[in-house]
């Protein structure tokens, strides 16, 4: 169950198909409930079996025939995984699977971080009421609720009062590409001449507030004006208009053409354009998992992020990229530090990429880790200890 299949909208849309696509070259079946109208053309385009119950307009949005078709279909199929909260997809779900009594699982996917609560406490009153009455029951019942990293599962318990929730720590990641970064890579600067020979740093996700890229062009300017350097590329759903912004600043500082806006990149471009960039960066002020982390790590790109990617950890430790605070001060060490590598401090951080992605990220151990704990979830499962009763 996932509110819907479409690109733009981010992780967990593609960690459901690639945790799904994994599934099924296991011997499972996977079919995906949404609220997807049945004409949006990502619903064609999905490579797993979609039932659109849409459309459902808005966050919120109710639809009725969501839950009834749930309601109907759940007890043909061994297990119900629901991808996110928030809207009507996990409540919907919950109403549908109650009259069952199928048993589900859910993944968050960082949708319980109280960064939330902190920047837009507004919108935060509203989600209190909603999870009052609604998503508080979801994450109750679940059989397990997922998280895809430990940060996020210290993060979830701090939004909401009467939480409780069964936890259960998972493997999460992405496939690598299927072929050769050397290969991508000359593709892609073959279809882009306007990046010649030059090196880049790419920022690869939706152009918008939370991601820091205002933080980023900021450093970049205060890293490279007036000094040889590599060209800053973005790539991704320019969702909030700031794409015209960003580059009006770095005209401004006197970077025109160093920062390159390419829209939003998919399958072999996108891998191009991950594996022949020198780093990856994302100061995001908040990131579940990041997806796109993993990928570049695939690709032995290095991740320039802050310790707001809840992975953070993993790639210190790893020694797979760099790690700062998500403020400007923080991304402006983020890129000097980067800057000042030489070629052979670089050239290491690629390998230890590589080696922490297949250590730690590769969508195929995910996969089969899933498969396993739903498989060992036949009986119920005991309640967390260290939750209080209630």
């Amino acid at each position: 169950m996932i509110r819907t299949v479409d690109p733009r909208f981010g992780g967990p849309v593609e960690g459901l198909k690639q945790l799904g696509l994994v599934l099924t070259s296991l011997g499972h079946t996977i079919e995906v409930a949404t609220l997807d109208g049945p004409t949006d053309s990502w619903v064609a385009e999905y490579p797993l079996k979609v039932h659109p119950l849409g459309p459902g307009k808005g966050m919120y949005a109710r639809n009725t025939e969501f839950p009834r078709w749930i309601g109907a279909r759940a007890l043909d199929y061994d297990w119900v995984v629901i991808h996110g909260i928030w809207t009507y997809a996990s409540y919907g779900a919950w109403k549908g699977l109650k009259k069952s009594g199928k048993r589900y699982v859910l993944f968050t996917h960082g949708m319980l971080d109280p960064w939330f609560k902190r920047n837009y406490p507004l919108k935060h009153l509203k989600k209190a009421l909603y999870w009052t009455f609604c998503e508080s029951k979801v994450i109750r019942d679940a059989t397990a609720v997922l998280f895809t990293c430990e940060e996020e599962r210290r993060l979830a318990r701090e939004s909401f009062k009467n939480y409780q929730a069964n936890e259960v720590v998972v493997k999460y990641g992405t496939p690598g590409p299927e072929e050769s970064p050397e290969t991508l890579s000359e593709r892609f600067r073959a279809q882009n001449p306007d990046l010649g020979a030059d090196p880049y740093i790419i920022f690869l996700g939706r152009i918008h507030e939370k991601k820091g890229c205002d933080l980023l062009v900021n450093a970049f300017v205060q890293a490279y004006r007036g000094k040889p350097g590599p060209k800053l590329v973005f790539a991704g759903p320019d969702q909030q208009g700031m794409m015209s912004a960003l580059l009006e600043k770095a005209k401004v500082s006197g970077l025109e053409g160093t920062v390159i806006y390419k829209g939003m990149l998919k399958g072999v471009d996108k891998w191009g354009a991950l594996a022949g960039a020198e780093a990856f960066v994302l100061p995001s002020h908040q990131e579940n998992f990041g997806i796109a982390v993993a990928e570049a790590l695939a690709c032995g790109t290095p991740a320039l992020i802050s310790d707001q990617v809840n992975i953070w950890r993993e790639i210190k430790e790893s020694g797979a990229g760099l790690v700062e605070k998500d403020d400007q001060e923080g991304t402006d060490r983020l890129i000097a530090r980067w800057r000042d590598l030489d070629p052979v401090e670089k050239a290491a951080m690629r390998r230890k990429a590589r080696a922490c992605f297949e250590a730690k990220f590769d969508i195929h151990e995910a996969g089969r880790y899933l498969a396993e704990l739903l498989e060992g979830l036949g009986a119920p499962v005991p309640k967390n200890p260290n939750l209080e009763p209630g």
